[in-house]
């Protein structure tokens, strides 16, 4: 027992100096001074007092908790935080900030989250950490669904700029036929994601697998209907296809710059 609490430990040590390494570095690439005016930006738009806050997962997200953090406690604000990963909630208890979930909390004032492509019209693709399911069930919650991200998310349609397809859950005792389903429904490449540390697949939060479906970037697809039709597949969990959920996204830049788009209103299904 002795030696399974210094790994614990260690592991925990180990995590928060890389945070702490990210958030302070003085010597801050464009790609990450991008990812941190962004979500500075939206967090000073959008976070009041007495809001419940649904965080996102990626890296990007680590710079809004740290400017919740911040503004929490220098302005005495008090909010209730729900994580949609592993990962966002130690970013939340590493930060002080109050966690909460959706049992005690099912309706939430505002969502922020990264996204992996986000196109014209504002429909993304998110699950690139393996968290879309969580990140979905989330995002629904709110009444407000913000994305924030560097520049090199920014693109006209989906798959022009993000290559590594569609993150889709899938039970793992389904996973060939619902790849080879998709390959007959939609065509393109189909693989399951293996894990960079271990031997064997990635394994979601949930116990489940991850397939990627690389789709033709030369199509013009109808997303909603695309998205429809893969969750109607036996075994799928979920997709990483966040079509009418997001509201407003937030773009930075290497120089520190932020713009925004806003969705139009005819496309939101919230």
């Amino acid at each position: 027992m002795g030696s399974s609490a210094e790994i614990v430990g260690f592991g925990r040590s180990v995590r928060k100096l890389h945070l702490s390494k990210l958030l302070n570095s003085t010597k801050m690439s464009g790609i990450e001074e991008g990812k941190k005016c962004a979500a500075f930006a939206a967090v000073d738009e959008l976070v009041k007092d007495n809001q419940v806050i649904g965080i996102g997962s990626g890296s990007t997200i680590a710079y809004a908790v740290q400017r919740i953090a911040t503004r929490v406690k220098s302005e005495n604000m008090k909010v209730i935080c729900i994580p949609t990963s592993f990962q966002a909630r130690q970013l939340i208890l590493q930060s002080g900030l109050t966690l909460s979930d959706l049992e005690r909390h099912s309706e939430l004032d505002l969502a922020i989250d990264g996204a992996d492509e986000v196109d014209a019209q504002l429909n993304l693709i998110k699950g690139g950490g393996g968290c879309l399911t969580q990140e979905k069930i989330v995002a629904s919650c709110a009444r407000d669904f913000v994305i924030i991200a560097d520049e090199r998310k920014d693109t006209v349609q989906l798959g022009q700029r993000w290559e590594k397809g569609v993150p889709i859950e899938v039970i793992p005792m389904a996973y060939t036929p619902v790849m080879k389903k998709i390959q007959q429904m939609f065509g393109g490449q189909i693989e399951l994601r293996m894990a960079k540390q271990k031997a064997g697949p990635l394994v979601t939060d949930n116990g489940n697998f991850i397939i990627d479906w690389k789709f033709s970037a030369d199509k013009v697809w109808d997303w909603t209907a695309t998205s429809t039709q893969l969750k109607m597949i036996p075994g799928v969990v979920e997709t990483g296809l966040f079509v009418g959920f997001a509201r407003k996204v937030f773009f930075g830049t290497a120089d520190s710059q932020v713009t925004t788009r806003l969705a139009p209103t005819a496309t939101l299904v919230k």
